[in-house]
């Protein structure tokens, strides 16, 4: 077992003793845990198949080609409306999490068996055309890819206009990388992310205030 993930469950102040089950549930050989995006990540040869995550009303797996799995019993939430690739398992209780032990493995296999056959989710919206330098960053990066096509479609037609703005592929280039970790983070490009915004959740310039 990772022991960064053992400490993320010890300092969690939520939801510690459902994350701990959930921890002993998913344990499968094939899948190895790792911590990403200060979560516990479960892979499979390199590739990310599911998170624990915990917030203030629940606990959860959030698998990320979730949109793929077939989900039988209806228990898989999107965690945005236009969330195209995760789907949540929430939890709100230790007994919840046990008495649907064998519903989470199967969908964890099924998971496993997505990647082994190199399925991907298509978004339902296609914003704008990507530039070339976006689709080589989205091949060495999943988890930008991920992340991208989780923001709305107004922060991706944002972000769009602004890359392919600039005439230059090198330029492009540079543009994607520099907005890679606000992606990562969930933000648009004009969104706060200092907090200090009084037009939230858009920028208005406080941070230069602050800073």
């Amino acid at each position: 077992m990772n022991l960064l993930i053992d400490q993320f469950i010890d300092e969690s102040k939520l939801w510690k003793q459902e994350l701990k089950l959930l921890r002993t549930i998913v344990q499968i050989d094939e899948l190895e845990e790792t911590v990403k995006w200060n979560a516990p990540c479960y892979t499979y040869n390199g590739k990310n198949i599911f998170l624990l995550g915990n917030y203030n009303n629940f606990c959860c797996i959030s698998f990320l080609k979730g949109a793929l799995l077939k989900d039988p019993y209806h228990l898989l939430e999107a965690p945005g409306a236009h969330s195209n690739y995760v789907r949540m398992f929430k939890f709100t209780n230790e007994q919840q999490i046990e008495s649907n032990s064998a519903i989470i493995l199967a969908y964890i296999k099924e998971a496993i068996e997505l990647e082994q056959k190199g399925l991907k989710v298509i978004p339902k919206n296609t914003i704008e055309e990507l530039p070339t330098e976006l689709i080589e960053a989205f091949e060495a990066s999943q988890e930008l890819e991920l992340a991208f096509n989780e923001l709305t479609p107004g922060r991706q037609r944002a972000y769009l206009l602004f890359f392919k703005a600039a005439k230059q592929s090198q330029t492009r280039s540079k543009r994607i990388e520099k907005y890679k970790d606000r992606i990562l983070k969930g933000f648009g490009i004009n969104d706060c992310v200092c907090g200090y915004s009084k037009r939230m959740p858009t920028c208005d310039g406080a941070h230069k205030v602050y800073n």
